[in-house]
């Protein structure tokens, strides 16, 4: 009989959407099969304190596991050096990690890990960076679409220069904004009007979002956006429908069907997405095959252009009045429940839950071990 397959799960941590990432990795530890897998639980704090349980040997342990994750029990596992499994040898001296060995860190025990972070410390590059030092498999985006899928300003300046279909936009920071506000206002009023969406740069789960009416509430609005991020970006209001599409795979990438988010709000903000229950999910969307087909073709252009791999989903605005379609952005490490809208696309697609873990599992062994062949360094004759 083969070995199973052992995968450092990595979940919680410092972001906003820690809640969403508790969620998450106790449906993954739910869905796994334990047949083909060991699941190592590794728990990231609210303060950045990481925490590391025993291996899982049977989905009715998860319950337990995030329990103890969530801090609610004395049982608990201290928040001491949690690194260790996956870096090999690792001794902590003040707050500074340093490897004791360092072949060791190249020798986890781990097979590859699933970093389920959403937001910041988690979906933006940084986690994926110290993966790629500890040269450990890892599933979905690499540093650079990581980064990229979180700065929405870098992202659209990517999609512009793919020629991707989008809504007018313009950023700035807080030096910016506070050294020369009147300009901006101005620029903003001209370029955009009213009204306008206006969001953090750098950030998840539609958390900072505002839609502002006039001058005041715009004001309000960046100054409420600038509490979540350093950068702001503003967009124009569309009267759209809300298109979302997932992808799979890495150089050669796959598209689900179109599903159409219904939201209960005026816009699918936070409370729409994770607390009300009330937005609705139409799988497959509402409209022309043709349109659909387009949509499809669209996202796995802006997968490819972000240099994505194993999973993203790309949400699409489509007027309603002209039809046309616009790229929204795109989500690196989607929300994975069952019950989210990536893995309900896959499964109307044909490919249920369980078969995905083990798609994404497989594409994040493949690239890991296609970067193995590349050189990194050189000798100079």
């Amino acid at each position: 009989m083969s070995r199973k397959i052992r995968i450092g799960l990595i979940y919680g941590g410092k972001s906003g959407e820690h809640d969403v990432s508790l969620q998450t990795a106790l449906a993954v530890m739910k869905a796994v099969d334990f047949n083909k897998y060991e699941i190592t639980p590794f728990y990231i704090s609210k303060k950045g304190e990481w925490r590391s349980g025993a291996p899982l040997l049977g989905p009715a342990e998860s319950k337990e596991v995030l329990t103890f994750s969530s801090g609610e029990t004395a049982a608990a596992p201290p928040a001491s050096n949690a690194l260790a499994p996956i870096f090999g040898a690792i001794q902590t001296k003040g707050d500074v990690a340093i490897a004791a060995n360092t072949a060791a860190t190249m020798d986890s025990g781990l097979d590859v890990i699933f970093p389920l972070l959403h937001g910041t410390f988690g979906e933006d590059g940084t986690i994926q960076g110290l993966l790629e030092m500890a040269n450990i498999p890892y599933v979905g985006a690499g540093v650079l679409a990581s980064a990229v899928g979180m700065d929405k300003v870098m992202m659209k300046k990517i999609f512009a220069q793919e020629g991707l279909p989008q809504c007018v936009f313009r950023h700035f920071t807080r030096t910016e904004w506070e050294k020369n506000r009147a300009y901006h206002l101005v620029e903003l009023e001209t370029a955009i009007g009213y009204p306008c969406f206006v969001k953090p740069a750098n950030l998840g789960s539609s958390v900072g979002i505002s839609k502002a009416r006039n001058q005041e509430e715009l004001i309000k609005a960046v100054n409420f956006a600038f509490q979540y991020d350093r950068k702001v970006i503003i967009e124009e209001n569309i009267d759209a429908r809300e298109i979302e599409v997932a992808v799979l795979g890495n150089d050669e990438p796959i598209a689900s069907v179109a599903g159409e988010i219904v939201s209960s709000n005026e816009f699918y903000d936070y409370k729409a997405k994770y607390m009300d229950g009330k937005s609705a999910m139409v799988i497959p969307a509402d409209i022309p095959a043709e349109m659909a087909e387009q949509i499809r073709q669209l996202a796995i252009q802006a997968f490819l252009a972000v240099d994505g791999s194993g999973l993203s989903r790309v949400d699409f605005f489509l007027g309603k009045i002209d039809q046309k379609i616009y790229i929204n952005e795109i989500n690196t490490m989607p929300g994975f429940t069952p019950f989210s809208m990536y893995p309900l696309l896959w499964q109307e697609t044909g490919k249920p839950y369980t078969e995905l873990l083990d798609d994404l599992i497989r594409l994040a062994i493949e690239r890991h071990t296609a970067k193995q062949s590349i050189q990194y360094s050189f000798d100079v004759e």
